[in-house]
């Protein structure tokens, strides 16, 4: 193996990959497409996938191993924790 060789993946990092694929759509419906995603706030890859899982569950041939979409985006706010006890008084606080 020389310098410029990259490595071999292994299977298990092949099938953690995201597949890529060209797909060719009417301009008019892929227009309609990009609007639809963008009222949706997705993009129209995402939205493309969105409505294919949709109808492989609806027709019951979405696979088990599937995972589900990852979110995008900033994740939901946090809520404050609470105060916690003092130390010794066993969860209570003192009056």
């Amino acid at each position: 193996m020389t310098d410029q060789t990259p490595p071999r993946r292994t299977p298990a990092s092949r099938s953690q990959q995201r597949k890529q694929m060209l797909l060719r759509l009417d301009p008019a419906v892929h227009d309609a497409l990009a609007r639809w995603a963008s009222d949706e706030l997705r993009s129209a890859n995402a939205q493309i996938e969105f409505l294919l899982r949709r109808a492989l569950a609806e027709a019951g041939r979405l696979p088990g191993a599937a995972r589900p979409i990852p979110r995008r985006g900033r994740p939901p706010k946090q809520p404050p924790e609470e105060p916690h006890a003092p130390p010794g008084t066993g969860g209570q606080e003192t009056p």
